[in-house]
């Protein structure tokens, strides 16, 4: 037995042992975490011009970290046969290093190829932003606890969330992934995140937390999303870089082992305005020097090569350094800290930078090492490379785990409005619009004629400017007012029968136009017809706070600084607003 193979070994001894067997082939092959699709039978499809071939990458390439892509219904028991074979193939390898499997968030209703995976198999929770609603440390830790179990059992080592940035700016796509605005309570909600998926300390029994996006997503301006080149600038108006801080700082309280940065660039801050996984001065100097960590930083995906997703192009999120050849922009990364580039597969690369003196051996050990350890710690090489897939059918999404996330829903509601309707009688004669009528049948009769009913129920989602493109149509973006054609129906029915319109809140919503004319108006955050039924018939209490305020106006939003979070001049609903039933 070679001594990395060893269990009885401390760590650090198992790691230097494989380095110094590893060629620079292998040792650049770890530093790509890239996507990896599954087909619905848990077989390793054919490669495609967005996913290569797996297999290829793990033999040829000698990749090894790979982010599960489900562009269908998989189940949990696929993917632990899907993991299963890969680590055969990463078993075949000259050293048979194990591979790690992450994955996006995959416990709500959002179904972003970006962002986020709906529940399928898996437990079904609110949207994070919707666990920021409970306000709750106890619930949120309940959820990671779940959610690092269900991913064990399906052999997913790697999460890549939560995401530790601040819903400071309302037009940012990407809100409904915070926890929501206020910098103390995020950091108490990430903190009690990070020990779910974690434990006391990163063990064979833990899924990795890689939180993200250091050292803070949320000023993004505009509210315009840095996947984009026209969002790519953050700026901090308010002066308030420091702020964005402290929920990492939480995080790292708490052992956090990985680390994302995103992909802006901040603009007026001092530090080089280039994006954050380009920043030495972010990087090296605030999170490795200030803060002392020296776990894994990984990249945001496809920061160096140019790519088509979903049949668009998609250019390098180079922010700030387009000018630089592929090369240049590996030799910054790693030059400012970072140890894993994410959504690439290119390793000759950094065997080119080696070879032509630009990047130390030395340095690329760096990286080498804190990736193994993780690995080791994780017991990937011991009794943890394999999984049972007959296992994994049994704990993900069991029922015990699905009445938790039901609850969890059921609590992140928030009543913003209530005038005297609230909660309804049940066996009321109810329309429905965005309702399964199937699901109502056990709370009320169901009607097909406004005005029949006793009382309409609406479900909406949050109002945005649709985008072009296949991608970055999953991006809700732009205005949260609704168009007076949007209303229209909306305001014709509240006039016919007493209406109750939630809205599912993945953004702060303009409501000013319906909050005086609806009945009852609720915020959700990726709740079930169920959860919210339960709600708003009194079966459960209502108790859920809005994690962010929201505004009066587009125009209060466009005032509005982007770094100061429930910075809108007259809000209609201020942060932590939310009616008790």
């Amino acid at each position: 037995m070679n001594p990395y193979q060893n269990p009885a070994l401390p760590v650090e001894k198992r790691v230097e042992d494989l380095l110094g067997r590893m060629t620079l082939t292998e040792k650049a092959g770890l530093m790509f975490h890239t996507m990896a699709a599954v087909n619905p039978d848990g077989t390793l499809p054919p490669g495609d011009a967005m996913i290569p071939d797996t297999g290829s990458l793990i033999r040829d390439g000698q990749l090894n970290h790979f982010n599960i892509l489900t562009f269908a219904p998989v189940t949990p028991r696929r993917i632990a046969e899907w993991h299963n074979r890969i680590q055969e193939i990463a078993a075949g390898t000259r050293l048979g290093i194990p591979v790690t499997v992450s994955t996006d968030p995959r416990h709500g209703v959002i179904d972003n190829p970006a962002a986020s995976a709906a529940a399928g198999g898996f437990s079904a929770w609110p949207e994070p932003i919707g666990l920021g609603a409970t306000k709750d440390p106890a619930v949120v830790r309940q959820f990671a606890d779940i959610a690092r179990q269900e991913y064990l059992a399906a052999g997913i080592r790697v999460a890549l969330h939560p995401m530790a940035d601040l819903a400071s700016e309302p037009r940012w796509a990407r809100t409904s992934g915070t926890l929501g605005s206020d910098a103390d309570m995020v950091s108490e909600l990430i903190a009690a995140y990070v020990r779910g998926l974690q434990g006391p300390e990163l063990g064979p029994g833990s899924v990795v937390a890689m939180v993200k996006h250091f050292p803070g997503a949320g000023p993004q301006k505009d509210g315009e999303d840095a996947h984009f080149a026209y969002g790519r600038e953050q700026v901090y108006p308010g002066d308030n870089w420091e702020y964005h801080l402290k929920p990492f700082e939480a995080a790292f309280a708490a052992g956090a082992a990985q680390i994302m940065p995103y992909y802006g660039m901040p603009v007026g801050t001092g530090h080089e305005e280039v994006g954050f996984s380009f920043n030495r001065g972010v990087i090296e100097g605030l999170l490795r020097q200030r803060y002392g960590f020296d776990g894994v930083v990984c990249t945001d995906w496809g920061l160096v090569t140019d790519a088509e997703i979903m049949g668009s192009p998609m250019p390098a999120r180079a922010w700030g350094v387009e000018h630089l050849d592929r090369l240049s922009r590996i030799e910054k990364i790693l030059n400012a800290g970072a140890d894993q580039l994410g959504g690439e597969q290119c390793p000759e690369l950094i065997v080119e930078l080696v070879g032509q003196g630009r990047i130390s051996t030395e340095r690329i050990d760096v990286s080498v090492r804190r990736i193994l350890r993780d690995k080791f710690r994780l017991g990937l090489f011991d009794h943890r490379r394999y999984v049972d897939p007959d296992l994994a059918e049994q704990v993900a999404g069991q029922a015990s785990f699905r009445r938790a996330g039901l609850e969890a829903q059921r609590r992140s509601i928030v009543v913003l409005t209530n005038h005297t309707t609230l909660p309804l009688a049940e066996g009321v004669t109810v329309y429905l619009d965005g309702v399964d009528p199937a699901v109502a049948q056990a709370y009320a009769k169901v009607t097909d004629d406004p005005a029949a009913a006793d009382v309409a129920i609406v479900r909406r989602g949050a109002p945005h400017e649709p985008r072009e493109g296949g991608f970055e149509a999953f991006f809700h973006s732009g205005r949260l007012d609704f168009t007076d054609q949007e209303l229209a129906p909306l305001l014709s029915l509240a006039a016919t029968v007493p209406t109750v319109l939630d809205v599912m809140l993945d953004r702060p919503a303009v409501l000013t136009p319906l909050a005086d004319e609806t009945a009852a108006l609720v915020g959700t955050f990726g709740v079930s017809d169920e959860a919210l039924l339960d709600v708003l018939f009194g079966r459960s209490p209502a108790t859920g706070t809005l994690p962010f305020e929201l505004p009066s106006s587009m125009a209060a939003v466009e005032a509005s600084r982007e770094d100061v979070p429930n910075d809108t001049a007259g809000p209609l609903f201020p942060y932590g607003h939310g009616l008790t039933l």
